[in-house]
């Protein structure tokens, strides 16, 4: 019997709710599976220390592709 690995989209984008009501968009490059989001909030705070990402306090995190 031969198991085939689940085929993972190559980048995975997260709509980011600011709570002030913007909304800017993260695309994460080999992300994984829906059981790897929770990463998601980590990273976004890396990227807005790097300024990739806007500053402020953010509300949600969620995925849109």
């Amino acid at each position: 019997m031969n198991f085939r690995r689940a085929n993972y989209s190559r980048s995975v984008m997260f709509a980011v709710n600011f709570e002030d009501g913007r909304t800017a968009y993260l695309v994460i490059d080999n992300h994984g599976g829906p059981n790897e989001d929770y990463l998601v909030g980590a990273m976004a705070k890396e990227r807005q220390g790097a300024g990739t990402l806007p500053a402020g306090a953010i509300a949600n995190i969620r995925r849109v592709r």
